[in-house]
């Protein structure tokens, strides 16, 4: 049972924990691309995130329909304020996490590999602790 006594909230919570999920992982990436190549473009998305060009547009529509992102037919696409706003805080947690299993003797790679899936998950109270710790070595 959840935190609140209803299974239901639990399968609630996942649907809502994975679509933000999905969100950070696409302005995370569109900051990134944006960064290295100087935009990022829907194949580029497609390839980073290992999807089709059909579901990165179906994402965009819905990232566009939020706030987070503003595109045009055969152009870059941009993050809104908001959108970099939320690309800065999942750099923040994924450095954080990664840094901390790093300090646990976690391997670069799999601290990497690891901390993109737990980045999504982690409390700002647990976060805040892993940066606690990483501040007192």
């Amino acid at each position: 049972m959840s935190a609140t006594g209803q299974p239901a909230d639990n399968f609630r919570r996942s649907r809502s924990d994975r679509a933000l999920e999905t969100a950070q992982d696409y302005v995370e990436a569109i900051a990134d691309l944006t960064a290295s190549q100087g935009e990022a473009r829907v194949t580029d998305l497609a390839r980073r995130l290992g999807v089709t060009h059909v579901t990165v547009n179906h994402t965009l529509a819905r990232l566009k329909k939020i706030g987070l992102v503003n595109t045009k037919p055969y152009r870059a696409i941009f993050l809104t304020d908001a959108g970099h706003k939320l690309a800065e805080e999942c750099k923040r947690r994924h450095e954080t996490v990664a840094a901390f299993l790093r300090a646990l003797g976690v391997s670069e790679t799999v601290a990497e590999l690891d901390a993109e899936g737990i980045e999504h998950h982690v409390s700002p109270e647990t976060l805040m602790a892993f940066e606690r710790r990483l501040r007192k070595k």
